[in-house]
């Protein structure tokens, strides 16, 4: 069966290339032209001897994932459909800010976490996503924004869409790595964020890799009362354990974490729980993103009012937090992870 080689850090296929008796170069070499000059044909690659050539098409492809479908917002936010050869499906997004164009990226094709306001979990997790199915999600949107001729390509990464990263961890990994190396994407590492819900065990094991992106914890509540409610992973790592990773990554990688708070109407978003919050990450060098709640019609989880979030963020940054509210991207399409999926499968 012939390998991806979208799948390989530049590293990995150093050490395959030795295997099949090459210097470590040619790794650099195939990297410049999938990357840079984007050549999908290996005959193309004039550089390489005929008979390599040979060798690299009995050994390897050159495919990416197709478009299924495509949303478009007002504000320029666009939302893919990425299909890949098994005919599953994931989403993709590409937001634009002011200093750049970010790329959320999913990492598996459904999610196991089944948080109980997400849409993602509304299709259970089918299966891990490939590296090169990782990469071609960020390739999608490239040429989406090389068609509109303006000369702009993905310059962030946030590895947020359908899926819980550390549930793919070794994939993800290489995944960071490829968009960090000044090889293939160059995108510096402190544009690059990976989310999780909560798996500690990872979070330990992501302090240790060197590397210096950001890591952002799905929060969402500041007990293990509510947390339990609405994130079923709670019920393995309780909060206290969750704060000591944090704690832990802190130290070791010496960068902050973002803890992502999503408010919902009722449920997370009084002055109570904002004072459990502050009381919970106090020590730590975190700062907090409130996210408006994209609402999903097959739960009756409900947005926080203007006048909770303002009241929860004031509070927030009176006793010292420091805190954002989330700006929101594609209010007009299918804003929330999962939900464009969802439909296309006949779930919504």
């Amino acid at each position: 069966m012939k390998e991806n080689l979208f799948n390989f850090t530049l590293d990995k296929l150093e050490k395959r290339m030795v295997e099949m008796g090459q210097k470590p170069f040619r790794a650099r070499q195939l990297f410049k032209w999938i990357y840079e000059k984007k050549v999908l044909n290996f005959d193309d690659m004039t550089d390489i001897s005929a008979a390599f050539r040979e060798t690299l098409k009995e050994n390897f492809e050159l495919t990416k994932p197709t478009i299924f479908t495509k949303q478009v917002s007002k504000d320029g936010t666009i939302k893919i459909l990425s299909e890949f050869a098994d005919g599953n499906k994931v989403e993709s997004v590409l937001m634009r800010y002011n200093y750049g164009n970010a790329a959320c990226v999913s990492s598996q094709v459904g999610c196991a976490m089944k948080c109980a306001f997400c849409a993602s979990g509304l299709l259970t997790k089918v299966r891990n996503l490939t590296v090169n199915e990782m990469v071609g999600q960020v390739q999608l949107l490239n040429d989406l924004l090389e068609e509109e001729g303006k000369g702009e390509r993905v310059t962030h990464i946030v590895v947020m869409g359908t899926g819980e990263p550390f549930d793919n961890y070794d994939n993800v990994m290489d995944f960071i790595r490829i968009m960090n190396s000044p090889y293939a994407f160059e995108i510096g590492a402190r544009h690059i964020t990976v989310s999780t819900c909560g798996v500690v065990d990872k979070i330990y094991k992501y302090a240790e890799e060197g590397l210096q992106t950001n890591l952002a914890i799905s929060l969402h509540a500041p007990n293990d009362t509510i947390r339990n409610k609405i994130m079923p992973i709670s019920k393995r790592y309780d909060i206290k354990s969750l704060i000591d990773a944090v704690k832990y990554y802190e130290k070791t990688a010496g960068r902050r974490v973002t803890f992502e708070y999503i408010l919902i109407n009722n449920v997370n978003d009084s002055l109570k729980e904002a004072n459990e919050l502050v009381q919970l990450i106090k020590g730590t060098l975190a700062y907090v993103n409130l996210i408006p709640y994209n609402e999903v019609m097959e739960n009756d989880f409900k947005r926080s009012t203007n006048d909770h979030t303002r009241k929860f963020f004031d509070y927030l940054m009176k006793h010292g937090i420091n805190t954002t509210v989330r700006k929101e991207f594609g209010s007009d399409i299918d804003a929330a992870c999962g939900q464009l999926r969802a439909k296309k499968e006949k779930i919504l």
